[in-house]
């Protein structure tokens, strides 16, 4: 999401920051360089002018040439100004007591309206504890609500269904009527769609938000048709008047035009965007914290989000004092895997963490899928391991290796690698504990993922990408290090 603008901007900001002291000219210069990259961006014209300007207004009333970092206030002002461009402040949805709060789920055919109905009602249900109830109204696409029924099954979330009535008003008031009569504080409506927009579909539309008086209408819009998505949500706003927007395809966007867009040109916020097919994969739309993202800053506080949502925190906490007592195995290193998994991709994880924390190293698709195939890889090590192997890593000999390598389908020397980073990792614990650094350990941990995490992981990842440690095999190929004996022998061979 957004790696095209984001990409250009820090590339753009940091030839800044190699002046010793800006000029108008240096500005000026930026903020063409910023005006190109919203346009490649797919930004709306109008929308890209207005932003350069409003820096430019800013910049000159700062007389930023004249501070000690003048680049720094120059990327201040970028990011002020790229958070009032996509809404300043994210805006949740506000329910009131009436029962049930109506959303309706507007968009043209194909957008992914029944598929986000089915996200959005899970978010609420997981983050703002209301009690969703689904209904389809669209009775023309063959299918359609069979659709919402299988969106609903999967998510957890109640469907209203009436085959007596293929009337959309008709489903309408008994969706309202149940969801009031058993205790539904929240009724998503799933809305017909087209392939283009007509005037059918836009009186359907004010039929229905006229009979519910809704909450909230979210438009959907899939955000890789950029500027077509904001003149679509435009269209919709002037009929219907929309109260906010749903971005679907996010991961998929490089460019990210019609987030950057949609505000300025509708008045109406995005409330939440599409991340991924799986229908955890929505996240509420953080302006101030996708402006950080496209600087470079990180998304600390989404990150933490995310952890907190996903991570055992009782597991998390008996992992905590493993490592402070000193008694860490490699049974507990592997259910520390499976914990890190379930936060998602490599590459995602550190586009949130800052530049300074990553060394501004940034994984590839195909690097990040890398990444992950050696987490894999690492588990089956583990698991080709013995209950008694996993919790007294010493006791793991040649024979036992060549064991462990075949049953795993790895090599010896992936063994030892593995091994040798997780007696590093041990060691590294013990001294930070006696230095009583242990409560840095996040912040070293979060430091180290682009360089030492593919280490700790087997050394196959991050060595082939040139930023872990290299694997040290033996003459055997095994990675063992050399004798006792043999190495006396050389000692005494260079004395001589």
């Amino acid at each position: 999401m957004f790696e095209s603008l984001s990409d250009k901007l820090k590339l753009t900001l940091r030839n800044l920051r190699g002046q010793g002291r800006l000029t108008p000219e240096h500005v000026d210069a930026a903020l063409r360089e910023i005006r190109m990259a919203l346009l490649e961006a797919d930004v709306n014209y109008k929308v890209a002018k207005e932003f350069v300007d409003s820096v430019r207004v800013k910049a000159e009333g700062e007389e930023v040439w004249n501070g000690l970092k003048p680049h720094e206030q120059v990327v201040k002002i970028v990011y002020d100004e790229l958070a009032t461009l996509m809404g300043g402040t994210s805006s949740r949805l506000v329910f009131t007591k009436q029962t049930p709060n109506v959303v309706m789920i507007v968009g043209l055919q194909g957008s992914g309206k029944t598929t986000s109905t089915g996200k959005i009602s899970r978010w609420l249900r997981d983050n703002q504890e209301r009690k969703p109830l689904l209904v389809s109204v669209d009775v023309y696409r063959p299918a359609a609500r069979a659709q919402l029924k299988v969106v609903g099954d999967a998510v957890g979330i109640p469907v209203f269904e009436s085959a007596a009535t293929d009337d959309p008003m008709t489903l309408v008031r008994g969706a309202t009527k149940y969801a009031q009569e058993t205790g539904f504080d929240t009724l998503m409506i799933d809305t017909a769609g087209r392939l283009h927009i007509d005037d059918e579909l836009m009186v359907e539309l004010e039929q229905i938000k006229a009979e519910t008086k809704p909450i909230e209408v979210l438009f959907v819009a899939d955000a890789m048709t950029g500027q077509d998505a904001v003149n679509s949500a435009r269209e919709f706003h002037e009929r219907v008047g929309i109260t906010g927007v749903v971005l679907t395809k996010m991961d998929g966007d490089a460019r990210g035009g019609a987030a950057l867009s949609i505000k300025q040109v509708i008045g109406q916020p995005v409330k939440f965007v599409g991340v991924g097919e799986k229908y955890d994969a929505i996240e509420p739309f953080y302006p101030d914290r996708i402006a950080q993202r496209i600087l470079g800053m990180g998304d600390v506080l989404s990150l933490i989000e995310e952890v907190q949502g996903k991570i055992d925190e009782q597991e998390a906490q008996e992992q905590l004092r493993k490592m402070t007592s000193n008694q860490f195995t490699l049974e507990d290193f592997r259910n520390q895997l499976g914990q890190f998994k379930k936060l998602g991709s490599m590459s995602k994880l550190m586009k949130m963490l800052p530049e300074q924390m990553t060394g501004g190293v940034q994984l590839s698709d195909e690097q990040s899928e890398l990444v992950d195939h050696q987490l894999k890889r690492t588990e089956a090590i583990i698991d080709s391991m013995t209950r008694a192997e996993r919790e007294r890593h010493t006791i793991i000999d040649a024979s036992r290796k060549t064991r462990i390598a075949g049953g795993s389908g790895s090599t010896i020397a992936e063994v030892n690698q593995l091994l040798r980073q997780y007696e590093q990792m041990r060691k590294m614990i013990v001294q930070m504990n006696r230095g009583g650094l242990f409560s840095g350990l996040a912040r070293k941990a979060a430091g180290g993922l682009a360089s030492g995490l593919g280490g700790m992981l087997g050394g196959g990842s991050f060595g082939m990408l040139g930023t872990g440690p290299a694997i040290d095999h033996g003459d055997d190929g095994s990675g063992d290090q050399p004798s006792r004996g043999i190495r006396k022998k050389k000692r005494h061979k260079k004395r001589r």
